[in-house]
């Protein structure tokens, strides 16, 4: 194989810090990077055969990476989703696939899957009335519950809110994401708050943190400090929900309570692993683009 495309929302900078990790990683295996956003391709169906078009003469690609897809509207997203479907279906191997990328970056489906085959996941509702909502707030509040409003697409830790006894109800508008709550309970999780996040690649997992909050928020993004751990049990668990998903790599945020239950927070298609990088001993880009070569000879 001579080339991979690598899709990016940032393709003006090669993909960033990330991108460039991945570059590098496919370089050692004298394989050529081409950076393409998804919002630059074209489906071109005015001949006999379907045409996705690719620029920068990036081609029919055997493989390509997804990396990043930039926001946009419901029918922006739609079609470079579709891009990743169609390209599938015209034999490149794609990673990962439009469909794992789709049950991943809805949380609310993400939760539905994993609550279906029995993962634990932390108490959750998803609506778009305000009245249900703060009828939910409230009953959760009255039960010394704490609460936590998030995106229903989102990472990083961007948009969330905690919701405790101080909140002020009703909630303000802004509070409302695109018209959809999505409410999770908190977990408490003793003296300090943290959390952990796997990386599984192949159902295997490869490489696993601690990551310490500052305050109850616990993304890396957000200031966490981060600590390598070998947990038999978080591993178990992180891989459990990556099968569930059907997802070729993925970042698993698991996290353990006060009672030392563990749950499944969520789980990211398109994970960052700078802050993990910083605590492991090899070379994470380099796992990626090693499963990616080997799957896509399969």
């Amino acid at each position: 194989m001579k080339s991979v495309v690598i899709f990016t929302d940032e393709p003006h900078v090669h993909g960033g810090w990330h991108g460039k990790q991945l570059e590098a990683a496919f370089a050692n295996r004298h394989v050529k990077v081409q950076f393409v956003s998804l919002a630059d391709c074209v489906l071109d169906f005015s001949g006999s055969a379907v045409g996705i078009c690719l620029p920068d003469d990036a081609g029919n690609p055997e493989l390509v990476f997804v990396r990043g897809i930039a926001g946009g509207t419901l029918q922006q997203i739609t079609t470079r989703l579709n891009v990743l479907h169609m390209l599938a279906m015209q034999g490149a191997c794609v990673v990962n696939t439009g469909k794992a990328i789709e049950r991943t970056v809805d949380k609310a489906m993400t939760t539905f899957l994993l609550k279906q085959q029995n993962v634990p996941t932390p108490a959750t509702w998803v609506c778009e009335s305000r009245q249900q909502a703060h009828a939910l707030i409230h009953e959760q509040l009255d039960a010394k519950n704490k609460l936590l409003i998030k995106p229903l697409f989102g990472s990083q830790g961007r948009g969330i809110r905690l919701l405790d006894s101080q909140s002020v109800l009703p909630l303000p508008m802004d509070a409302l994401v695109d018209g959809v709550f999505y409410l999770q309970r908190f977990v408490e999780t003793g003296q300090q708050s943290h959390d952990y996040r796997v990386l599984v690649v192949g159902n295997e997992p490869v490489a696993a943190m601690r990551r310490n909050g500052q305050s109850w928020l616990n993304n890396v993004a957000q200031g966490a400090q981060c600590e390598w751990i070998d947990d038999k049990d978080i591993l178990e668990l992180a891989v459990k929900a990556a099968l569930v998903l059907e997802i070729d790599y993925c970042g698993v945020d698991v996290i353990r309570d006060a009672h030392g239950q563990l749950y499944v927070l969520e789980v990211n298609s398109i994970p960052a692993w700078r802050g993990l990088q910083s605590v492991t001993g090899f070379n994470i880009a380099q796992t990626l683009a090693d499963f990616a070569l080997k799957k896509a000879t399969r």
